[in-house]
């Protein structure tokens, strides 16, 4: 009985371990209309909704972080 608990534990904790996303399989992941914000004016509205009302700016992309010192 306890051999086969410890191969049902076995089993799934690697069931999943192959399923990684393959080279050649990136180029999918990387087009635009995976990103998150797929639509640059949408992701803009949201931007100025945030600045709204939070009265901060910046630190939702990658370049600049609000602080000034870009």
């Amino acid at each position: 009985m306890r051999q086969a608990l410890t191969l049902m534990l076995l089993l799934a904790l690697t069931g999943c371990s192959s399923m990684g996303v393959k080279p050649w399989e990136r180029d999918l992941l990387a087009h635009p209309a995976m990103a998150l914000e797929a639509d640059a004016l949408d992701k803009s509205f949201d931007d100025h909704v945030y600045f709204s009302k939070e009265a901060t700016n910046g630190g939702s992309g990658s370049a600049g972080g609000g602080c000034g010192c870009n």
